[in-house]
């Protein structure tokens, strides 16, 4: 239904998306994740027809966007980033105004409408003029008129923004709905959102996909995903670092580390070496031999990775790598500017 193929754009010299390449079937749901400045918005709008792109290219539905604007633009309903709307019209009168827009007419407006209002739930506030609504309904209304024409396909970026927390909930749940039939890409900075929604997720950074999977495939990326913890109750004159070595030598650890020791209860993270156990787990071989040991086992968890570990792994370092060259490209040129 989407096919992105080398999207690239640049505004001057600065490159804010770099040969993005990824597609997205019917019924999919796609959560499109990434720090500020990272080239979501944009992307968005390429794949709109909103901006033109420096290279490459973007299909809807078959149709090139560039190429063929119209035609692909009649399957996509999109919700930009701080969406604008008419201040002076009631939320009943944009709609209308909104379906006429897309080509509906007569009765088949007033069924939009309907159908719009209750997916929205923005009955209260159909007689209102759109400056007088609280920010949550201006986004709700700026949703309504994205799905005003039932599209294929819907571009929504950031559409839980500025929503109340039981908004949110009715947001996710009509986004999950909708993805049962349809194609969507969403942007957002609610990373549990992600997981309550989305069947996979892109993240992006500096205009380039640093990761493409499932919320499952990327949490088992985190690096303590798969660690186990144990919780044990030690002999008295039992040392804890000899225990602790003794865990680090098992077969399919990768290391151990100290959680707490205080007194006789010890607490002991596992990490597991993925090549070796090749989806494996760690926590039953280490019970078993924990209990033979005698050592008061008293609890075994493993560990799930976390999503936001990932997006910080991913991000984060990368950008204070990026800070550092930054600081020292800076440094050399006022040294040289010195010399």
């Amino acid at each position: 239904m989407i096919e992105v193929n080398q999207l690239s754009k640049a505004f001057g010299a600065k490159v804010a998306v770099n040969q993005l390449s990824f597609t997205v079937r019917q019924g999919e749901v796609l959560g499109f994740l990434g720090p500020n400045g990272a080239g979501k918005s944009t992307t968005m709008r390429m794949i709109t027809g909103f901006l033109p792109p420096t290279a490459g290219s973007v299909k809807v539905c078959g149709f090139d966007i560039v190429e063929d604007p119209i035609a692909a633009k009649r399957k996509i309903g999109y919700l930009p980033e701080a969406a604008p709307s008419y201040a002076d019209m009631t939320v009943l009168s944009f709609l209308k105004f909104s379906a006429e827009l897309r080509g509906l007419s007569g009765s088949d407006i007033k069924k939009a409408v309907r159908r719009v209002v209750d997916l929205t739930f923005l009955d209260s506030v159909l007689g209102q003029d759109i400056e007088t609504l609280s920010k949550g309904y201006k986004h709700r209304t700026c949703l309504a008129q994205s799905l005003i024409h039932d599209p294929e396909v819907l571009i929504l970026d950031e559409p839980t923004d500025g929503l109340d927390p039981n908004q949110k909930h009715e947001v996710r749940q009509l986004i999950k709905r909708m993805g049962e039939t349809k194609t969507i890409i969403f942007s957002t900075h609610i990373l549990e959102e992600v997981e309550a929604v989305c069947d996979r997720a892109i993240i992006i950074d500096r205009g380039n996909i640093v990761a493409n999977g499932t919320p499952a495939e990327l949490k088992s990326s985190a690096d303590l995903a798969g660690s186990v913890v144990m919780t044990l109750r030690a002999r008295e004159g039992s040392d804890i670092q000899t225990i602790q070595q003794q865990v680090a030598a098992r077969p399919g650890v990768l290391r151990s580390e100290i959680i707490m020791a205080d007194g006789a209860r010890l607490v002991l993270r596992a990490r597991p070496d993925r090549m070796k156990l090749q989806g494996g787990s760690l926590s039953g071989p280490l019970a078993e031999w924990a209990v033979q040991h005698d050592l008061g086992l008293e609890d075994i968890r493993v560990e799930e990775g976390r999503l936001d570990d990932v997006f910080r792994a991913l991000t984060v370092t990368d950008a204070a790598s990026q800070q550092a060259k930054n600081q020292a490209r800076a440094e050399a040129a006022a040294e040289g500017a010195q010399a």
